[in-house]
């Protein structure tokens, strides 16, 4: 299987591009991690944070040929998780469950 690096290489022999990313994971006091993998492409960064697979994240960098980018708040703002409100039934489960808690707790 050939890496994107030498997938990149030109017939002539000649780099013809390289692009990947960096994600900087921070672990508090147990310290930090780079991630960096040659294989893995944008799609698959936002797919990892949406995932949950990363967090606590400090700042994620792309480097294409020579030149490096922070791209921090783009990717996470497309990681980001639409957040969906209750539903009715949802809601009317929690109205059960909260009067059959209070029958529990009643003095006979």
């Amino acid at each position: 299987m050939m890496t994107s690096f030498e997938s990149s290489l030109s017939t002539e022999g000649q780099i013809a591009s390289m692009q990947y990313f960096v994600v900087m994971i921070d672990y508090g006091r147990r310290g930090r991690e780079a991630i960096v993998d040659l294989e893995i492409t944008r799609r698959e960064v936002i797919s990892r944070i949406a995932s949950g697979e990363y967090k606590n994240i400090s700042f994620i960098h792309e480097v294409a040929d020579s030149s490096v980018e922070d791209i921090t708040a783009d990717i996470l703002s497309e990681a980001a998780v639409p957040d969906i409100g209750m539903t009715s039934a949802d809601l009317q489960a929690d109205q059960f469950d909260h009067q059959r808690d209070l029958r529990k707790h009643e003095t006979a």
